[in-house]
């Protein structure tokens, strides 16, 4: 074989597979595309059907056919924000409970620690507001194993508080905490450098030695807001709180001992209240909590989220 027909015959061979190459490339990419347009609209028909199944599901909300009922509404975990016991998932659920026209009382039942001082103000203050508006409904707070600090800031915008015997009750206080890595780093060899405009930027920086103008503005700031805590217990319990200071002191009790002290009127379970407190044993849920809805849309969210970062970096977010 001469040297110009073995060049011809690579020629050849470089070209195929270039033409192949390309063809599966082409077909790569019609493949992807009607995989992408098969996934949008399945994505837009499963969407559609779970927003018609939630808005059908959820058009009469809680009901029992006209009968009338004991609303409750459950605070449970750490009062946040960002959990299912934040200040709107809790105002949803009183809204609907004392506008509902067959409510003939409104049980709050209490199972939190505490939490955010923000979050348990906005529901005391959307308590009194809404019991001001349906002054015929009466509303009770309900403690099963704790009601602490932010927990009970909320109970007591109630006409009355129940607990159980060994229930925790109190923890009327505010707190800050952190640690202090100063001499950990000098014993490392670790330099600090903490670079800020505005004189106290790094204020309570950690890993800087403590100065006693930032503790003492520190303390008038729990102080405030201990004040404020202070204030709206008394405002909710009035002359049914005992004659000790030590209430406010950031102690706890069993819901025996509260009662002794005022913080709780009585012993007794939502069942109790209902049936013989309220006079209407039925009780229906009107707890918001998040839905398959809620958790799908979160999960679509995310999914959009990635792919955005992924088209804008070249970097899938995880």
């Amino acid at each position: 074989m001469s040297e110009q027909q073995s060049s011809h015959q690579q020629a050849e061979f470089e070209q195929t597979l270039v033409n192949k190459i390309a063809s599966e490339a082409i077909a790569e990419q019609r493949r992807a595309r009607r995989w992408s347009i098969f996934f949008k609209l399945f994505m837009v028909g499963y969407v559609s059907i779970f927003t018609v199944f939630y808005l059908v599901s959820g058009e009469d909300g809680p009901s029992l056919g006209g009968k009338k009922h004991t609303a409750l509404i459950d605070i449970s975990g750490v009062i946040s924000a960002d959990s299912q016991a934040s200040a709107d998932y809790i105002i949803s659920g009183l809204r609907a409970a004392f506008e509902d026209k067959n409510t003939a009382g409104i049980i709050l039942r209490i199972n939190s620690p505490g939490g955010s001082p923000v979050q348990a103000g906005y529901v005391n203050d959307e308590i009194y507001r809404l019991r001001e508006e349906y002054p015929d409904i009466p509303f009770f707070s309900v403690i099963t194993d704790i009601c602490a600090s932010g927990g009970y800031y909320i109970a007591t915008a109630a006409d009355k508080i129940y607990a159980d015997k060994a229930s925790v009750v109190g923890s009327i206080g505010v707190i800050m905490s952190g640690f202090g890595f100063v001499d950990s780093i000098e014993k490392l060899g670790i330099e600090r450098r903490l670079l800020h405009a505005g004189e106290n930027k790094g204020f309570l920086d950690p890993f800087s030695p403590l100065k006693a103008e930032e503790v003492e503005h520190v303390e008038t700031l729990l102080t405030d807001i201990h004040q404020q805590f202070v204030d709206v217990v008394r405002k909710g319990r009035g002359d049914r709180l005992a004659n000790d200071e030590k209430i406010f002191s950031g102690l706890i009790w069993t819901g025996e001992q509260s009662v002794a002290l005022g913080l709780v009127d009585a012993l007794g379970s939502a069942g109790y209240v209902a049936r013989e407190v309220i006079g209407v044993e039925e009780i229906v849920d009107f707890t918001r909590r998040e839905t398959f809805l809620d958790q799908f849309a979160k999960k679509i969210g995310m999914t959009f989220a990635r792919a955005i970062g992924a088209t804008l970096t070249g970097f899938e977010i995880r």
